[in-house]
């Protein structure tokens, strides 16, 4: 079995000039290495890609069953003892040598000559100098390897599509749990949303749909937005813990969770009665989604979306942001973003840049369109998660758009 983006890395590789790829990480969990590895749970690892091959170094036995789920996925393993790991320790290597013995031979084993070598991953500064260092010694020249690993990245295997639509699932399961405790709040003195007993702030809602990550086996290592009112007119307020939740007011509810890759997905809500401009922005917003999803496919651009999405709300009085460049009300981003193993990958909504061309079958993309007023303190924005597909796209977070919770 061969790796599955072998074809690609070596077209990639020749339009940068290069030899080969290393990939050095402190652990599985770098966006970098998580593509050479899989499933694999490791520490600290490296992989050297060269002519079609893909040969994964890790650095303790201990970790040797992990490794081979890596193998499985088309990957050859070097063994710490296959370069004297102990014993360049008991000799007293220095970890950076100890890593220049372990990347030496996996280029004796690529057959790697010297020249140009692509360098990604995102370990401590310690070990990236050393590894430049290495390559230097044995006449090779180190390039960056972030706009590859963009590219290389940008477009899933069908098995990285899989682990999106898991945890798209999960997604869609707390922003139901969210939704369910907001139509079951009860409305109090100075319109307080109290939940039983106590009062529903915007650390409790977090909390809620924490739960049912943990409960998929997911977690949000940056801060899920719930923003009320005049948080989330902002755009990306993350929400104050402490802030009550209000009848009649906003809230920007943005999840993001990941397992090995990262799902995306946002709603908007409104306990009681809302206001007139909110109601209106809300449809808006959601005729925007609607026409955008209905273009995507390959072939399309992300640009184009945007623009789209601009002049619909121009039209409707609402400051747009190519024409209003700086503009911090109306709509004031891009329309979307690809996902992967980080959150905003390619490819981008931007007009020229890296990723910019035409969305192509495997692209992961965000369409999120959004309206925000921070004089009158509401906001809206709904965003789905979409895999582009050979003739379309399929919407991997069909949930709702109601603002009032008790529709769901």
């Amino acid at each position: 079995m061969t790796w599955p983006r072998s074809n690609l890395l070596g077209v990639l590789l020749a339009e940068e000039n290069a030899e080969a790829l290393v990939v050095l990480a402190g652990s599985s969990r770098d966006p970098d290495l998580a593509p050479f590895v899989g499933g694999a749970r490791l520490g600290e690892a490296c992989v050297v890609a060269h002519g079609g091959g893909v040969w994964l170094v890790y650095f303790t036995s201990m970790e040797r069953e992990e490794a081979a789920r890596a193998e499985a996925g088309g990957v050859e393993l070097i063994h710490p003892a296959d370069f004297g790991m102990e014993a360049l320790r008991r000799e007293g290597k220095t970890s950076g040598e100890i890593l220049a013995a372990a990347v030496n031979s996996a280029f004796e084993r690529a057959g790697t000559e010297a020249g140009r070598v692509v360098l990604a991953g995102r370990p401590p500064a310690g070990s990236v100098l050393a590894l430049a260092r290495a390559l230097e010694e044995g006449g090779r020249q180190p390039i960056s390897g972030r706009s590859l690993m963009l590219a290389l990245r940008r477009r899933k295997t069908e098995r990285e599509i899989k682990g999106i639509a898991a945890a798209a699932r999960a997604t869609m399961a707390a922003f139901r749990s969210v939704a369910e405790a907001l139509a079951e709040s009860s409305v109090r003195e100075e319109e307080e949303l109290w939940l039983g007993e106590e009062r529903s702030t915007v650390a409790r809602v977090k909390a809620l749909a924490a739960q049912v990550f943990a409960a998929h086996g997911l977690e949000q290592p940056e801060s899920s937005i719930v923003a009320p009112a005049e948080e989330g007119a902002t755009g990306h307020s993350t929400g104050t813990p402490e802030r009550v939740l209000r009848a009649g007011e906003s809230i920007v509810v943005d999840l993001f969770p990941r397992g090995r890759l990262f799902a995306d997905c946002t709603r908007t809500f409104c306990v009681g009665e809302p206001p007139e401009g909110l109601v209106r922005a809300h449809g808006l917003v959601l005729e925007a989604l609607d026409t955008s999803l209905e273009a995507v496919r390959p072939g399309v651009r992300g640009w184009t979306l945007h623009e789209r999405v601009c002049r619909l709300f121009e039209n409707e009085g609402f400051a747009v942001p190519d024409k209003n460049p700086g503009t911090q009300t109306g709509y004031f981003h891009l329309l979307g973003h690809g996902v992967g193993y980080e959150l905003h990958e390619l490819p981008s909504f931007r007009k020229t840049g890296p990723g910019t061309g035409e969305f192509a079958a495997g692209d992961v993309v965000t369409i999120e369109p959004g309206l925000y007023d921070p004089d009158a303190g509401w906001g809206v924005r709904l965003e789905d998660l979409v895999v582009v597909t050979e003739d379309g796209m399929t919407n991997l977070t069909p949930l709702p758009y109601d603002l009032d919770p008790r529709a769901w």
